[in-house]
C-alpha cells in the first residue's frame, strides 16, 4: 500500500472505508560508512512493512530533515527550521484534505523532533484529526531489543547498519570506535562536530551479526504496526 504503487482513485476508494496513513520522515546526512540516506531507507522500510499488513497507505519518505550540524561532511542536506516545519504542515494539510484524519508519522532522524511538536499544535487547529510522532528506533520496545544486543548504539554505528543500509564494497573498521562524554557543553557543528567525531560514527562498534540486526528490525516492525493498528480514540 504506497501511495507511488496507487492512483488516485484507489486511494478514494480506500478512503471510503478507512482514514489512516502513514508519512515516514528522512534525512540526508553523513552515516560514516553506511548510505547518506540511511534515516529515509530506514523510516520509510520499517513503515512499508508494518503498514503492509493491514492495508494502510504510506506515503513517500521526506528525505530531507533538520541536519545543520553535519554541514561539514560532503553530501548532507540541511533544511531551516523556518522551511521544515511549514513543509510538513503543508503534508498534513494536504492530507487532510483529502480525507485521511489519523496519521503516523514514522521519523527516522532524531534532528526531526520539531515536527513532534508541530503535529500536536497542528492537532489544536484541525478538531477530529489524530497525529502519532514515532521515533522508530528509541520506541520502547525497539530500543530495550537494541540495548540487549549492544547497550554502546549510536548515531551511524551498528544500531543503524543493516543489509538495505551498507554500501557495496565498503568495509567498516571492526573494532569499537569510544568517544568521550561531554556532558554540559554544547552540541558541535561544521567543522568542529568534523574534527570531534570524525568519521560520523559517535560510538560503537560500526557492524554487529546479520541475526542481531534482523531480530532487531522485526521487533521495530512489530512496534510500528501496533501504532498503525490501535490506540486511535
Amino acid at each position: 500500500m504506497r501511495i507511488a504503487d496507487m492512483n488516485w482513485m484507489q486511494v478514494e476508494a480506500y478512503l471510503r472505508s478507512d482514514d489512516r496513513a502513514v508519512l515516514p520522515l528522512g534525512s540526508t546526512e553523513q552515516h560514516a560508512y553506511l548510505s547518506l540516506s540511511v534515516d529515509s531507507i530506514l523510516a520509510e522500510r520499517v513503515a512499508v512493512e508494518a503498514a503492509e499488513p493491514l492495508g494502510v497507505p504510506v506515503f513517500p519518505v521526506v528525505s530531507y530533515g533538520l541536519t545543520p550540524y553535519f554541514q561539514a561532511y560532503p553530501g548532507t542536506v540541511t533544511l531551516r527550521m523556518t522551511t521544515y516545519l511549514p513543509l510538513v504542515r503543508d503534508i498534513l494539510d494536504s492530507l487532510h484534505h483529502t480525507g485521511f484524519r489519523r496519521i503516523l508519522i514514522v521519523n527516522g532522524h532524531g534532528g526531526n523532533s520539531p515536527a513532534a511538536a508541530l503535529a500536536t499544535e497542528w492537532m489544536a487547529d484541525h478538531p477530529g484529526a489524530q497525529v502519532k510522532f514515532h521515533n522508530w528506533w528509541n520506541a520502547p520496545a525497539t530500543w530495550a531489543k537494541a540495548m540487549a544486543i549492544d547497550p554502546v548504539a549510536s548515531h551511524a554505528s551498528w544500531l543503524e547498519n543493516f543489509p538495505w543500509t551498507r554500501l557495496p564494497g565498503v568495509t567498516p573498521p571492526a573494532e569499537q570506535k569510544r568517544l568521550p562524554e561531554r556532558p554540559g557543553m554544547a552540541a558541535l557543528v561544521g567543522d568542529a562536530a568534523r574534527t570531534f567525531y570524525g568519521d560520523g560514527n559517535f560510538n560503537g562498534y560500526y557492524q554487529r551479526s546479520d541475526d542481531e540486526m534482523l531480530a532487531l528490525w522485526q521487533v521495530a516492525v512489530e512496534e510500528t504496526r501496533a501504532l498503525i493498528a490501535g490506540g486511535w480514540e
